[in-house]
């Protein structure tokens, strides 16, 4: 069997100025970056602002294995499947970090036959977003330290500061750090740390600004920390933001490259769902709506975590209307999800697929609860059986959601046109979308909705940190912005462990935080780390390059 690498570089790519050129895309629309990268001008999406928007998919997931469960996979072989049965699509996609490449999860940019291209540089450096994010959020953590070196005269209470610096690498000994050590001439000795990049509020603010102005606006919103009266410090108190947006001009503008069938694909910024919302950029799924007949677009982890944060933060920010939900389950997550050790995965069980559709059955319920047809696909392993694949077709269809067997990873746009016609059935059906809560409600009342209709647990218990960290954002009047939950991907629950769908359980929050540039609210759910570390074994280790310039071990 070929590796994920192996085809990609087996496949001979389009010049994207060509991909482009049925979109009517002309080289005045785009600044090349090679032969195959490029990004949107500025003025592109102005060129195109009176088209009428196409249809608005999502594609989330049920609680993935450690391993995931190919989303990204059947996000582009969906979009590929539609462009084979002759509608106009586009696929938006996130941007990959290199902190899970190097680390367990590997690339992002899809595998087997339904992948994005050039997938080596997608996957490390691409057109250097992360690269940008991660120096302007720095820059700020420098002006920030160099006021108060300087004599502080905004008086910021060094004991709470709230900014962390950033680094795009799965890097644990920098989780906590003490700077300004080594004499008065070095700074302020205060107790820092990173977050990796992906997690930053810049990356988000990124993602959700309609322009390089919005941009600006919303970075001069961000509170790095407050000043001994208790006051919010932003970044524009430290007149930070105009330089932050110099360093992000070129990073805001959408990524425009193909896949493997070249057809055209828009990636664009990349924050996790564990941590952050998980969607890619409000401008690259807005530029595919109106290259499209129908975009595809997908949202992070399970759609707990990534689908809800799409509908409740990123639809309302920038006022999209998605008609329909792709929702991708694998036997393998099912059988993981009905206790099968993950060693065990490959083997049939169908005792235990039963047992862990109850996962699916929630995720299916709670996507009903926004008004959204669905698709259920199974992204199909040689290890699956036929009787298990027959068990998860005959509940949906009992359930009332469309079916469909998806072989995107085999056979590419040809294995997912069963798929491409579900979701055009699914079309037909209206969108009656709306939103979990109300955003003006309180931030306690926010966080027990979701923790209630979405995790199905009993309660919510806000620590005392978190009640102050809560009472803090009531005063400075930032409490009336939606909720973006940070908790464990592999359950319901705030505990990974808590497989299928557990009951009887109540949602821990420990920590609130403002991200007030972005404009959410971030509850810290359970033991999440903003800077995650390498695995025993990182995938770096089989990462290499040969005398010609080949890369070799990249998933």
């Amino acid at each position: 069997m070929k590796t994920d690498i192996q085809i990609a570089n087996e496949t001979k790519m389009e010049n994207i100025e060509k991909v482009l050129e049925k979109f009517n895309i002309s080289y005045d629309d785009i600044e090349l970056y090679g032969k195959y990268k490029a990004k949107a001008s500025n003025t592109l999406y102005n060129k195109l602002k009176d088209r009428e928007d196409g249809k608005l998919v999502l594609v989330t997931a049920i609680n993935p294995t450690p391993a995931g469960e190919g989303k990204t996979t059947t996000t582009i072989g969906l979009s590929q499947a539609l462009n084979k049965i002759g509608v106009n699509s586009v696929v938006a996609l996130r941007e990959p970090s290199l902190g899970p490449c190097m680390g367990i999860k590997g690339g992002a940019a899809g595998g087997g036959y339904s992948q994005v291209v050039p997938m080596d540089e997608i996957n490390l450096h691409f057109t250097g977003d992360l690269h940008a994010i991660t120096t302007a959020n720095n820059l700020l953590s420098a002006m920030l330290d160099n006021h108060i070196h300087q004599g502080n005269s905004l008086n910021i209470d060094t004991r709470n500061i709230t900014w962390k610096r950033t680094l795009d690498m799965n890097d644990r000994a920098l989780r906590n750090i003490t700077i300004g050590l080594g004499g008065k001439i070095n700074g302020v000795p205060r107790e820092d740390g990173f977050m990796i990049t992906v997690a930053s509020e810049i990356m988000a603010i990124l993602c959700l600004a309609k322009d390089l102005n919005d941009l600006k606006q919303r970075l001069g919103k961000i509170i790095v920390g407050y000043n001994i009266d208790g006051n919010p410090v932003t970044a524009k108190d430290l007149k930070a933001n105009g330089a932050m947006a110099v360093l992000l001009k070129d990073a805001i503008k959408p990524n425009l490259v193909q896949t493997l069938e070249h057809t055209p694909a828009i990636i664009h910024g990349g924050p996790f769902a564990n941590i952050a919302h998980g969607c890619n950029s409000v401008q690259a799924t807005k530029l595919a709506l109106k290259l499209s007949d129908i975009a595809i677009t997908e949202a992070g982890f399970g759609a707990d975590l990534g689908a809800e944060k799409f509908f409740d933060i990123k639809c309302r920010i920038a006022n999209l209307t998605p008609d329909a939900v792709v929702l991708v389950a694998t036997i393998r997550s099912l059988k993981f999800n009905g206790g099968v050790d993950k060693t065990e995965l490959s083997n049939p069980n169908l005792e235990a697929v039963k047992r862990g559709f109850k996962n699916l059955e929630k995720h299916i319920e709670n996507i009903k609860k926004y008004g959204l047809p669905i698709v259920v696909t199974l992204n199909a392993f040689t290890t699956d059986t036929k009787e298990e694949i027959d068990f998860i077709k005959e509940q949906c269809n009992n359930i009332g959601v469309y079916f469909a067997l998806s072989e995107v990873w085999a056979k590419g746009g040809e294995g997912g046109i069963e798929l491409a016609n579900q979701v055009i059935k699914a079309l037909k059906e209206p969108s009656n979308f709306k939103f979990l809560y109300d955003e003006k409600l309180s931030i306690e009342e926010k966080i027990n909705i979701i923790a209630k209709e979405i995790y199905g647990a009993d309660s919510v218990k806000i620590l005392p940190k978190a009640k102050t960290e809560i009472a803090q954002i009531e005063k400075i009047g930032l409490d009336k912005m939606p909720i973006c939950i940070a908790k464990t991907p592999f359950s319901f629950s705030d505990n990974p462990n808590l497989l299928g769908r557990p009951c009887g359980f109540d949602i821990t929050i420990k920590e609130v935080r403002v991200s007030a540039g972005a404009g959410f609210i971030v509850a810290l759910a359970g033991d999440v780390m903003v800077m995650p570390g390498l695995p025993k074994v990182p995938a770096a280790e089989n990462l290499d390059i040969d005398e010609n310039g080949n890369i070799v071990g990249l998933f």
